[in-house]
């Protein structure tokens, strides 16, 4: 009796260790195959992670080479701005010193006359000039154009006009303008893109 309670108990403890290791084992698989799961959700996550930053970086870099490249440019632009801008500044000085020369706009105002209305006696025009150069105008009008005071040209001065002179009708349906401001911004507008050429080669 005593041997059989004896087996009964090792048998009842075998199975009881066999249970436990059973289970400890099978806890022991399911933790290990949590832990690789977990591992590889890891590892995709941080590939994804990694994919992403690098994604980004490349997006970084690009806008910051498109901007670098831009601002370059932009900035080339205002330098080749600029340098035209003060070469034709340079350059519209003398121009504007010719039109204050008394000759040269003398000359121009008979030659304008003159193809206004070709073989026509009379000259309905009236001529705005300068009123700083009246007295001198009016002498060089009185000796050495009387022909065209006779004729009908009409003289008027303007404070508003600092070089050259303003022409047309008598009854000022239109005006041509040669100011100094005409000449200098004619010069401008035709020495500005022909200087650029000539620096930059047309760019």
């Amino acid at each position: 009796m005593e041997n059989k309670l004896q087996e009964l108990t090792q048998k009842i403890y075998t199975e009881g260790i066999s249970k436990a290791q059973e289970e400890a084992d099978a806890i022991l698989g399911k933790a290990r195959k949590e832990a690789d799961e977990l591992l590889k959700n890891a590892e995709k996550q941080s590939a994804e992670i990694m994919d992403k930053a690098t994604k980004e970086a490349e997006t970084l870099r690009r806008n910051t080479d498109s901007e670098l490249a831009m601002s370059a440019k932009q900035a080339i632009n205002a330098f080749k701005q600029e340098l035209t801008t003060l070469i034709v500044s340079k350059a519209v000085a003398p121009v504007k010193d010719v039109v204050k020369e008394g000759e040269f706009i003398q000359k121009l105002i008979e030659t304008v006359i003159a193809n206004w209305n070709p073989g026509a006696s009379d000259i309905d025009l009236a001529l705005l000039l300068p009123e700083t150069d009246r007295k001198k105008l009016e002498s060089y009008f009185t000796e050495k154009s009387k022909s065209l005071l006779d004729a009908g040209l009409e003289l008027q001065f303007s404070n508003q006009i600092k070089a050259g002179f303003k022409i047309g009708p008598k009854d000022g349906s239109y005006i041509i303008s040669f100011t100094e401001n005409d000449f200098e911004n004619f010069f401008k507008a035709y020495a500005r893109p022909k200087l650029r050429e000539l620096l930059y080669g047309g760019e």
